[in-house]
């Protein structure tokens, strides 16, 4: 029994704050041991524009004004780094919430691209000069191209009865294929400039806000879906155990069917942010998306044997394999190594989920064991008799 008044922190109950610490030793970490770096200096002119500011040298001439900053504690890499994160770490909220039921999907990149190139094939006629029509077209067909074939995946898994790797690893190959053939490997632009001013817009020189909110509105939909539903609910019973949920009356295969949905989903959001930011499309896109959006899933909680993990747990672990990318560049590592420490990562991941299990079954064992020694059958209670003289 706790002491009266002793402060107590259950991980348990808290499972993101352990990712949020890794994230602040991480962000120390670059801080320290980045170094510094020099960045350019600007000032706002009298009417309200931004420009390089300028010095004079020792010479007398006007020569750019640059700052020394830290290499990761500066706006200009934090703000680079949520922006990164934002196109993948949507994607990890859909993934999540098929991770939960058990299954994966391995076409999350290639739904990516093929309704990246749907939306550009439908913005490009338009050219820079369309309007609001032309966006809206473009957007709802690149959402809906991406809701349809993650609909796909879940219908095929479902009525074939096949493992989700093998299905998603076919359609994977498959939606890239069709992605090349429409475009001839090409990559499509000339979109209306309305939509990509929008997508772009900055509060601040460099900090592209849309992408931003996006990426919150969507954890923020995933969490209350996950934690405050009866499809979340159904999500993780289906993953924790599908045949007593089948038994218990869920329809198991109306709820993995909407989890791939919704994984569709999260890839045409992804991929309307990344026409109006980028500009282009093309069959290329999204490529090696699938793993980076799995480990984002895994990192973040999400247990790959199903019946686990958290929206918030894939934004935070979205992050984490960001400020990783990132920090090899920023501690002058080679870029070729990312992929490799990815990797690790999502294996010490699920390591760390493996030992975390273990550990919680071998505590309940304890636990019932300590309950058994103490419960004194009631058969072996003396039972006092009074008789009346």
């Amino acid at each position: 029994m706790a002491t009266p008044g002793k402060f107590q922190f259950d991980f348990s109950k808290y499972p993101e704050s352990g990712l949020i610490i890794i994230i602040v030793v991480l962000g120390l970490v670059l801080a320290i041991f980045g170094g510094s770096v020099q960045m350019p200096r600007f000032e706002t002119t009298p009417d309200g524009k931004r420009q390089r500011a300028l010095v004079t040298n020792t010479e007398g001439q006007q020569v750019p004004a640059f700052d020394s900053a830290n290499k990761f504690f500066n706006a200009a890499t934090i703000v680079q780094i949520a922006k990164d994160t934002s196109f993948f770490a949507i994607m990890a909220v859909g993934m999540t919430v098929v991770i939960i039921t058990g299954g994966i999907d391995l076409s999350v990149g290639a739904i990516y691209a093929l309704a990246s190139v749907c939306g550009a094939l439908v913005l490009s006629p338009y050219g820079p000069s369309g309007g609001g029509v032309a966006t809206a077209l473009g957007v709802i067909v690149t959402v809906g191209v991406a809701t349809l074939l993650g609909f796909f995946n879940g219908a095929m898994i479902t009525t074939f009865r096949v493992h989700p790797f093998i299905i998603t690893l076919g359609t994977m190959a498959i939606y890239r294929g069709i992605a090349f053939v429409q475009t001839g490997g090409q990559s499509v632009g000339g979109f209306p400039s309305a939509f990509r001013q929008f997508v772009r817009w900055e509060l601040l020189p460099g900090l592209s806000l849309v992408p931003l909110i996006v990426m919150i509105i969507v954890a923020s939909i995933g969490g209350i879906l996950l934690s405050k539903t009866a499809f979340g609910r159904r999500l993780y019973a289906v993953g924790g155990n599908e045949i007593a949920s089948r038994f218990s009356g869920i329809r198991v295969g109306r709820v993995k069917l909407l989890a791939y949905t919704l994984s569709g989903l999260t890839a045409g959001i992804a991929a309307v942010l990344s026409l109006g930011y980028y500009g282009a499309g093309s069959s290329g896109d999204g490529q090696g998306y699938e793993l980076n959006v799995i480990a984002a899933a895994v990192v973040g909680g999400a247990s790959l044997i199903g019946g686990k993990g958290t929206a918030l747990g894939a934004l935070l672990g979205a992050i984490i394999l960001q400020m990783i990318s990132n920090g090899l560049v920023i501690l002058d590592i080679p870029q070729n190594y990312s992929q490799i420490v990815i990797g690790l990562v999502v294996i010490a991941a699920v390591l760390f989920d493996q030992l975390n299990a273990w550990m919680t079954r071998r505590r309940l064992l304890a636990r019932t064991s300590s309950m058994k020694k103490e419960v004194v059958p009631a058969s072996d209670t003396p039972v006092s008799s009074t008789t009346n003289a």
